[in-house]
């Protein structure tokens, strides 16, 4: 794959070496654009994507179909229909506002101190590159929100397993064996987490009783509903969070001078976080089903309809971010569209980068970051996450 050729479609983009030329094209556009091959809709501005996003006719599901077909009737089906994050209306307004305020007062000082020791624990001793190095970002962030959550630490390896398989259910690429094993992952989660959530009843202080408090507080009295949004904070983390170390990584080994400044300066790697979250996010696209006929942007969409947000090329907006090509740490006003926007705000945007910042950190201290330019990445097949997969 050369730097100077286009992806081959804007599905392809987020595994593209370097996409972003590609997407200043398409800012530059209309601000709806229909891909006929791909029968969707394409919003890349920032105007567009919050537009969309704004639009209560634009729905996470397709109105017939708000769990995938491939998975219903299995565990892995039962989870994901009780997600919020994946669903929408009054009845889910309260579990929204209880996982809200649970995020909002996570410790985040001791989920970093724990996500440190827990990277060093994965790490082990010898040599972290190529494929250890893969499995290493995305085992990490899982076990450190099963740590937040109350797993015992000799737990953390099965769980981060579990979804591991769980989360291929949530791709339209999953086989029928990766989708069995998902169903599977789920009912063992669920089991799991059932345990927990009783022991949490006689544990005021753990993390998952604060989250009950907080679902008595906003009304929200489904266990089964709080136990598959339990498994959700896990999912959300799996791919999400290790896309986002592993372009820290990438933007460690190829950005003159970023290594010296945050060995430097460790206290800066947060900042760094935030910036690689806009620069070079890990989650480049979404989707959002037009249920019934609206207008965005001047645009007619009909119910029915598919648009693609490019969340990626938002944050390179020069309406959004002024210098989007510079990477800045000390950036003022920074909008990182790949976290949401309004109402779909992603909740755990704190969380998710305290815990890469503080990966990032365990690698450069156990002094496995000293030669950056010998890493070699390619990207995962996927048609919305940006996660590199390390090959030396």
């Amino acid at each position: 794959m050369h730097l100077d050729t286009n992806p081959e479609n804007i599905l392809a983009a987020s595994a593209h070496r370097n996409p972003y030329p590609y997407y200043a094209t398409l800012i530059t556009g209309p601000d709806l654009v229909f891909d006929a091959p791909r029968k969707l809709w394409i919003a890349c501005s920032a105007a567009s994507v919050k537009a969309v996003l704004a639009n209560p006719a634009c729905r996470v599901r397709p109105v017939a179909e708000p769990v995938p077909a491939a998975i219903i009737g299995s565990a892995a089906g039962e989870v994901f229909g009780h997600l919020v994050r994946m669903n929408e209306g009054l009845r889910h307004d309260a579990p929204k506002l209880a996982l809200l305020r649970f995020l909002a007062a996570v410790d985040l000082e001791r989920v970093q101190a724990r996500t440190e020791a827990l990277a060093f624990k994965v790490a082990g001793e010898g040599a972290l590159r190529g494929e250890a190095l893969s499995r290493w970002a995305f085992e990490v962030p899982v076990m450190a929100v099963a740590d937040l959550l109350g797993f015992a630490e000799d737990e953390l390896p099965q769980v981060a397993r579990w979804m591991a398989d769980f989360v291929a259910c949530l791709s339209p690429l999953s086989t029928p064996t990766q989708l069995a094993a998902a169903g599977d992952a789920a009912s063992a989660l669920l089991t799991c987490f059932s345990g927990l959530v009783k022991g949490a009843a006689v544990q005021p202080g753990s993390a998952l009783a604060r989250l009950l408090q907080e679902a008595a507080r906003a009304g929200w009295h489904d266990a089964q509903a709080l136990l598959c949004n339990a498994i959700g904070l896990l999912s959300q983390t799996y791919e999400a969070t290790a896309g986002l170390i592993g372009n820290s990584i990438a933007a460690l080994a190829t950005r003159p001078g970023l290594l010296e400044a945050m060995e430097r300066e460790p206290g800066q790697l947060l900042q760094m976080v935030h910036e690689v979250s806009r620069y070079d996010p890990s989650i480049h696209n979404t989707r959002r089903f037009v249920a019934e006929a609206t207008e965005v942007v001047g645009v007619s969409l009909q119910a029915g309809d598919v648009v693609l947000l490019v969340l990626a090329a938002a944050g390179r907006d020069p309406a959004c971010n002024a210098r989007p090509d510079e990477f800045l740490l000390e950036r003022p006003d920074r909008e990182v569209p790949g976290f949401g926007h309004g109402a779909h705000q992603c909740p755990g945007q704190a969380l998710a980068c305290v815990i890469a910042a503080a990966a990032v950190r365990a690698l450069l201290v156990s002094g496995r970051f000293k030669d950056p330019a010998s890493f070699t990445w390619t990207y995962r097949p996927s048609m919305n996450a940006r996660i590199p997969v390390f090959t030396a």
